[in-house]
């Protein structure tokens, strides 16, 4: 999307971005009352509006977003609030603590990162890649069980938490990822290992993993995972909840797939995406060339693509993780 990006946002550059937003109520409404008996109250649709522009347009202000991204992060914001509030909470603090993790010790980041940005300007490709799967599944959720927020419960609420637990699993992998991927780098002094092979590599190399990495990975988890869990607390009648099994392994489920995702991750950064240490530049690129040396992976995919297809595993993995999870607690 070429668009002209001023370095001062205006007022006229959050428009467009809000028509979008009102146009995808207008149809969703319209949809909601076609095929439900009771459809969600005016309040819903107009948080689904108003509240994904306003943090996507604080994010587009720091420039965390690019002009593309504003556009991409209010549709799956809006795809995530008509849904269920808890997958727009854990959506929010993703992008919030990713952007804050990705300007952490920028200037050592740009030593070794070929594709390096100053405060992250994430474009629209990332915000899909890294969101576009919690919004499908935010949207199946939506005709499925409805616009509203349930506990889970895999006995009485099958659906709805088989749902629920794919869609924390795609944003708690896109979290973990991220928080491994630019912290890790900076916090571990010593050289990362290959996730295949186990032998180190230069910073920077798909694939590559290490202990501070693995253990950001997990913290990002935990920060999706006690986002929604707080958010479930506070928007599900207290009834239904001392009705429900116990909520607080949300927050364990989180952790686990913040890490495991970072480490599907990593083994398709090792395989299927090209690394190569640039003799000329001295650092560690992801497209073949004259005066690269190839370090692992194959360029089957993209950094993007990688994201987009962890999140999709994870999305995967997650509802069978958390089934024995809560059979095992309860």
């Amino acid at each position: 999307m070429a668009i002209n990006d001023d370095s001062k946002p205006k007022l006229v550059h959050f428009c467009l971005p809000f028509l979008l937003a009102v146009f995808l109520s207008f149809c969703f409404w319209i949809i909601d009352n076609i095929i439900s008996e009771n459809t969600a109250s005016p309040m819903r649709y107009g948080v689904a509006i108003f509240l994904p522009l306003i943090f996507a347009g604080m994010g587009y202000r720091k420039k965390s977003l690019d002009y593309s991204g504003l556009f991409a992060a209010v549709v799956v914001g809006f795809m995530l609030t008509i849904s269920n509030y808890c997958f727009l909470a854990s959506l929010i603090a993703f992008f919030s603590t990713a952007s804050s993790a990705t300007k952490f010790r920028s200037h050592k980041k740009r030593l070794f990162e070929d594709d390096f940005k100053e405060g992250g300007q994430r474009t629209w490709i990332q915000v899909i890649c890294n969101g576009g799967i919690a919004a499908q599944i935010g949207m199946i959720y939506a005709f499925d069980v409805g616009l509203k927020e349930v506990p889970v419960n895999f006995m009485n609420n099958y659906n709805a938490s088989w749902l629920s637990m794919s869609a924390l699993g795609a944003l708690a992998c896109s979290c973990g990822d991220t928080f491994a991927s630019e912290l890790g780098p900076v916090l571990c002094c010593s050289q990362p290992r290959l996730i295949t092979t186990f032998k180190k590599v230069e910073k920077g190399t798909n694939g590559g993993v290490s202990v501070a990495g693995l253990v950001a990975s997990a913290l990002g988890g935990f920060v999706v995972g006690v986002t929604y869990y707080l958010t479930l607390l506070l928007t599900v009648n207290h009834r239904l909840l001392y009705e429900s099994p116990p909520q607080w392994p949300i927050v364990l489920q989180g952790i686990c797939c913040g890490f495991i995702g970072s480490l599907i991750d990593s083994f398709l950064g090792a395989t299927v995406q090209f690394s190569g240490y640039d003799v000329e530049r001295h650092m560690i690129v992801e497209s073949p060339g004259p005066s690269v040396k190839p370090v692992c992976g194959r360029p089957l995919l993209s950094n993007h693509s990688v994201n987009f297809t962890s999140a999709f595993f994870t999305a995967v993995l997650s509802p069978f993780m958390a089934y024995y999870l809560w059979q095992f607690f309860n």
